[in-house]
């Protein structure tokens, strides 16, 4: 038994070898490219596979899955601002075209590269940096037209094109700031003018309203007034008192009214003028005199007309 033992190791060791020199794996969503004495001899996906020692070798692995590469690309817009701009292109090799994806282009990450600044580059200096911005889209698109059509021929399917970063320079960005800070300032004040001149507005709308209000209030109390008056003269015609002396007693009544109701405040800023007990007499002897008289002088009005009716006044 001892005996044995020492051959099984190298009967062992050399099963290993041929095993792993003829076996070999590949993992999902990948493909290898096998070649025999050099040349192409066939492409193995997924499982477990075989080649002969010292015969087959395993040229490359490619993935199947999509892959993502991000160029930042330096240009200048039509108002002459220089941007970067980072594009992400999304691509995945062709699962029928592998043998062209793997012979016919080397550095594929470097020709996609290219192929984008050619681009970006005839495309950006026809707009203007606004305009970048709004039409970042139809950058992208004209990004994936031109590469499709470009990266087809060698086993690349270009899945997406986006543009994920727009930066100008330092100095413009703060400008566009400042120029963004102004218009909204601008509107700022805008609406705060408007809104100042609503309040103008509905505040004259509502003095107006308080002075028709308030015209319209004294104007029903002098006609109440006017009734009142009216309402006292008949009362008093009816004890006898003329409408002369009916007018006379009402307005020296109101006067003493009226001094009443100053006295009876206490916070005034009235300034009385001098005032004696016959103020009051002496109005009401004023006022019947001034009606005689007035009387007196109608009725001699009259019976002159009467005498010369033809004499024109």
């Amino acid at each position: 038994m001892d005996f044995i033992n020492p051959l099984l190791f190298p009967l062992i060791a050399f099963g290993a070898f041929i095993f792993f020199k003829f076996f070999f794996i590949v993992k999902q969503q990948t493909a290898v490219i096998v070649e025999r004495f050099g040349r192409f001899q066939s492409i193995r996906n997924s499982g477990l596979q075989m080649k002969i020692p010292l015969v087959d070798r395993i040229a490359g692995r490619l993935s199947l899955k999509i892959q993502q590469l991000d160029v930042i690309v330096e240009t200048k817009t039509l108002d002459d601002v220089f941007v970067k701009l980072k594009v992400s292109v999304q691509y995945v090799v062709i699962k029928s075209k592998v043998y062209e994806a793997f012979y016919k282009l080397e550095y594929p990450h470097d020709q996609i590269t290219s192929y984008v600044f050619d681009v970006v580059r005839a495309e950006v200096p026809k707009m203007k940096l606004d305009d970048v911005f709004v039409k970042k889209d139809d950058i992208a698109i004209a990004v994936k037209t031109e590469l499709q059509d470009a990266m087809l021929e060698y086993g690349y399917d270009i899945i997406k094109t986006l543009v994920t970063d727009i930066d100008p320079d330092s100095q413009v960005k703060e400008a566009m700031n400042r120029i963004n800070a102004s218009e909204r300032e601008k509107i700022a004040a805008q609406f705060e003018g408007d809104a100042a001149r609503i309040l103008i507005v509905e505040k004259a709308k509502a003095e107006a309203e308080s002075k028709r209000l308030q015209g319209q209030g004294i104007a029903d109390q002098r006609r109440e007034i006017a009734r009142g008056l009216e309402e006292s003269v008949e009362v008093l015609n009816k004890v006898g008192i003329n409408s002369q002396e009916a007018s006379a007693l009402i307005v020296v009544t109101q006067h003493y009214d009226t001094l009443q109701s100053i006295g009876e405040e206490t916070n005034t800023n009235l300034i009385l003028l001098p005032n004696s007990p016959q103020a009051g007499s002496d109005m009401l002897n004023n006022m019947v005199a001034s009606f005689t008289a007035s009387n007196q002088i109608g009725e001699a009005m009259k019976q002159n007309k009467k005498k010369n009716p033809d004499k024109e006044e």
